[in-house]
């Protein structure tokens, strides 16, 4: 009996690799951490520093869409929904991140972006650089695109 093979099947093992399957982890480990956090500083004193428990619970909806995203089932279809994700989630990193250091009583409490992430050992820093450098690297030559296609 012959076991046909499909395009879906090859194709598999080229949309998932190492690096996406590390951030899909650590977007479902960070969203259950940043979600955690976001919800007990909201419950426990939501007046007290309103902004930085607004951008806890940002960086929370930037990971739950992260962990959706790159989904093995729909990675190599949202290449481009995975870039424009990663580059929020590092904008926003980056910006908290400065503000936290250059204007401490702004936020007035400390956020999952806080100092680049130094409260979770800059992960939050590495996980959307990871992530655009694996696009970066796994993506098809725009000569090659029509080759490809011919193949199919």
């Amino acid at each position: 009996m012959c076991v046909r093979r499909g395009p879906r099947a090859a194709d598999r093992g080229r949309r998932v690799s190492g690096p996406l399957t590390l951030a899909r982890a650590l977007y479902l480990l960070f969203a259950v951490a940043a979600g955690g956090r976001s919800l007990v500083q909201w419950l426990d004193a939501p007046g007290r520093a309103p902004l930085a428990y607004a951008l806890s619970t940002l960086a929370f909806c930037c990971y739950l869409a992260g962990y959706v995203a790159t989904s093995p089932r729909r990675a190599g279809r949202r290449r481009r929904l995975i870039g424009v994700l990663a580059g929020i989630e590092l904008a926003g990193v980056l910006v908290v991140g400065t503000l936290s250091l250059a204007a401490p009583g702004l936020l007035a409490d400390t956020t999952v972006w806080s100092a680049y992430g130094a409260g979770y050992a800059f992960v939050p820093l590495l996980i959307p650089v990871v992530l655009l450098g694996w696009l970066h690297r796994s993506r098809v030559a725009p000569s090659a695109a029509p080759a490809l296609a011919r193949s199919a």
